[in-house]
């Protein structure tokens, strides 16, 4: 970083992942270790500088990959954090981008000691303000959720509708009648039959469903 104001990213990466208790899923993010002061050993999003010839999506990219080997397919630049005071020893404003990712995304993470998914709503104090951006991610997504079908981004191509209203309870964070959410996605036009079923388990087969938006149409999720 040159003298005056230093430049930097940061990525908030949101997965669903079971509770290390309840065993349910909610909303996880990956966090590494500082090993360095300011806040050596504490937890931090992943992020680093900006170099002077790349995007900014460019470096969140870059340094999101080399910190946890994620890659996802689309960052969303969620806001800058430019307080005076949120480095102690330097003036730096941090552009966040932000993404949610798959189980089989989530799987390719690498994670060890100093890179661990942590519960979204359970975090340690972090270094910075990290828990001030993580707050306001959390509350953007909830806000989100509720006009757009951002909720398949954690999906895969089909699905049923228990599942897609499991990943609308955790991210909401309460229950959802079955019947009324069948009502609801029904009357969205967000979702489609594929005319397919589930072959498996112990239960009757169940309808599977695919997101209605064309292929080549922009994705919920990429509009701010």
């Amino acid at each position: 970083m040159s003298d005056g104001i230093g430049l930097a990213v940061s990525a908030v990466i949101f997965a669903l992942r079971p509770h290390r208790e309840s065993g349910e899923q909610v909303l996880h993010l990956p966090l590494v270790r500082r090993l360095r002061a300011p806040f050596d050993d504490h937890w931090a999003l992943p992020g680093g500088w900006v170099d002077e010839a790349e995007s900014l999506a460019d470096a969140a990219a870059r340094t999101l990959e080399a910190t946890t080997s994620l890659r996802p397919a689309y960052l969303e630049q969620l806001y800058a954090f430019g307080e005076v005071e949120r480095s102690p020893d330097a003036r730096v404003v941090s552009v966040v981008y932000w993404a949610l990712v798959r189980s089989e995304e989530v799987a390719r993470t690498r994670v060890g000691q100093n890179v661990r998914w942590f519960a979204a709503d359970d975090l340690p104090t972090l270094a910075f303000d990290h828990n001030r951006i993580v707050d306001y991610a959390l509350w953007r997504l909830r806000s989100k959720v509720e006009y757009a079908p951002v909720a398949q981004s954690f999906l895969g191509e089909t699905f049923t509708l228990a599942e897609l209203r499991g990943v609308y309870e955790a991210i909401l964070q309460r229950p959802l009648d079955p019947a009324n959410f069948r009502r609801q996605m029904a009357a969205s036009d967000e979702v489609e039959p594929t005319g397919e079923f589930t072959t498996t388990g112990r239960h009757r087969p169940a309808q599977l469903f695919r997101s209605k938006a064309a292929p080549t149409a922009p994705s919920p999720w990429r509009a701010s």
